[in-house]
């Protein structure tokens, strides 16, 4: 479904994503982790088509990401980043509602199809005429994923979607996000610096460190068979304390 092939993203003259490639298949939920600026970010923005790699090719359902065909791919993708984005100047029914309402949905689509995310998401019905500084944090998460989810999108890229929430919405966030992702099985790739987050969520997880592919696969994995040291020091990082198997 979603492919990077040796892809390199250069800002300022500096590498960004370095011969990077990573792949997704239709259905599976992976997680990128690595660093705070190991191309993470990047990687979501080029798979999405908001920007276009230097050298190497994105793929979206075989097609390659580029000017001509990055209106189509964004029609069947749905984004959301962290602290939801949201136009601050819209309430949250025209947040979720906006590209279904510049696709010229009829009313009666976009009010079925809104109910429905409504349901969905557990969002409170008198918070749909709220603007988003009257939500809270994880309701204007909410908002954000009814937004990316309106257009049915074939996959969904997140970015810290939970990143700044405090720990309590978090958790609570983390279950019923991943509950949304198994019952509408649609292919996911979120970016997160949590580790533990990343094991919940992902079918399997990419580890990256300075735009380059490190390792691919269940966090067991990673303990008991680490491909460099640095995945090691990662995870022994990550998780405060030494793992069984992890001292090699």
């Amino acid at each position: 479904m979603l492919a990077l092939e040796s892809v390199t993203k250069r800002y300022g003259g500096r590498p960004v994503l370095d011969e990077f490639s990573m792949w997704v298949g239709s259905g599976e939920i992976v997680a990128l982790i690595g660093p705070s600026g190991c191309g993470k970010s990047t990687a979501l923005r080029l798979l999405l088509g908001l920007a276009l790699p230097d050298s190497g090719r994105v793929v979206f359902d075989d097609l390659t990401v580029g000017p001509s065909t990055v209106s189509e791919v964004r029609r069947r993708v749905g984004y959301v980043i962290q602290d939801g984005g949201l136009f601050p100047h819209m309430t949250a029914r025209n947040n979720v509602t906006l590209k279904a309402r510049n696709s010229q949905w009829p009313g009666s689509r976009i009010a079925a199809r809104l109910e429905e995310l409504r349901a969905l998401t557990n969002f409170p019905a008198d918070g749909l005429d709220r603007y988003p500084m009257e939500l809270s944090g994880g309701q204007r998460q909410r908002v954000a994923l009814m937004r990316g989810l309106m257009l049915d999108p074939d996959v969904l890229l997140l970015d810290e979607p939970l990143g700044a929430l405090d720990p309590m919405i978090r958790f609570s966030l983390q279950a019923e996000l991943r509950t949304i992702f198994r019952q509408l099985q649609k292919t996911v790739v979120i970016v997160t610096h949590d580790l533990a987050e990343a094991a919940y969520f992902g079918d399997e997880i990419v580890l990256m460190r300075a735009g380059r592919f490190v390792q691919r696969g269940s966090l067991e994995s990673m303990v008991q068979q680490p491909v460099e040291p640095f995945v090691t020091e990662f995870v022994n990082a990550q998780r405060g304390h030494r793992l069984p198997g992890a001292e090699r």
